[in-house]
């Protein structure tokens, strides 16, 4: 059985530690707050931006776009066969985020398995240790953090991916993130090159169909091609959020269950104290009690040789 100040030890260390899980959840709570109220700021643009996207695609029959898959009838799964592609995984720069990192690198491994070659762009200092601990090659010349996502970095990183898109060293492109669903975190991982005509098509199914045609100059092919880096840098800047937030969020949770573990170290930790020190106290009544009685008897011994 530990000792008493073993046991006050121990419940002053466990507190310290209380305080340090109870800032980071606070901290967490801010900056989810803050990623929430930036992305609000610019989420009408982008979201005019897709309704316009849909409505140009209402227009014609058929999009002979390098961007688009050539026949709009297939699934979105389609593609699946060739042997390179590319993944944008979103992890973040620091674990203490429970099963955050884990998860969205075993939903990256087991995409990876399905191609002979990918080229990963990863985000979050994480997702970058891991992969390089494990030999695995990533496109060194994206390092960008996963704290503060902001519109520049999402600007820089669809282009990143249009790039190698654009020259052929990928046919697919794929992101990896975490998205959050009410108060847990689910791992996402969608096809966002090459585009899929249907899907769009079915947004906005109850779209007025009244409007103007639309007059493309100098051809439609053109300002399509113009627009997807604009679609894709808004979609990439709310996945980026989503993620951030998803990752502050199941920061919160450990933090809240750290703090709930250590309430409950401490119950069981204060009811062992309380016993060691009743323990301490009855022991020394009883040392007590056994030095007045033992005194007794040497006074009575002494008496009778007297007499």
């Amino acid at each position: 059985m530990s000792g008493e100040k073993e046991i006050r030890d121990r419940i002053k260390t466990i507190q310290n530690t209380q305080k340090i899980t109870n800032a980071m959840y606070l901290i967490s709570t801010t900056k989810m707050r803050k990623a929430r109220n930036e992305y609000e700021k610019t989420k009408p643009f982008f979201e005019a931006l897709n309704h316009e996207f849909s409505r140009m695609l209402r227009r014609v029959d058929n999009v002979d776009s390098e961007y688009f898959y050539s026949d709009e009838e297939k699934s979105g799964e389609k593609g699946a066969e060739r042997n390179e592609c590319a993944i944008f995984v979103m992890t973040a720069d620091k674990g203490l985020a429970g099963s955050y990192n884990s998860n969205v690198i075993k939903e990256t491994e087991k995409l990876m398995k399905r191609y002979k070659k990918t080229y990963l762009f990863v985000m979050g200092e994480y997702g970058r240790t891991y992969f390089k601990k494990h030999n695995i090659p990533i496109v060194e010349d994206y390092n960008y953090p996963a704290m503060n996502p902001t519109l520049h970095i999402a600007r820089k990183t669809a282009s990143a991916l249009l790039t190698g898109y654009d020259k052929g060293l990928y046919k697919d492109v794929f992101i990896i993130y975490t998205n959050l669903s009410g108060i847990t975190e689910v791992v996402e991982r969608k096809r966002i090159l090459p585009l899929n005509r249907r899907r769009f098509l079915e947004k906005n199914v109850n779209d007025d169909k009244k409007y103007e045609d639309y007059e493309f100059y100098p051809s439609f092919t053109d300002v399509i091609d113009n627009v997807v880096p604009m679609y894709l840098a808004g979609f990439l800047y709310g996945a980026m959020i989503d993620s951030f937030c998803s990752e502050q969020n199941a920061r919160m949770t450990a933090m809240s269950s750290a703090n709930e573990n250590a309430e409950e170290i401490m119950s069981e930790l204060s009811v062992e104290y309380n016993r060691v020190r009743q323990a301490a106290i009855t022991q020394e009544i009883t040392e007590v009690a056994a030095g007045a009685k033992a005194l007794r008897r040497k006074k009575k011994r002494s008496g009778e040789a007297v007499s």
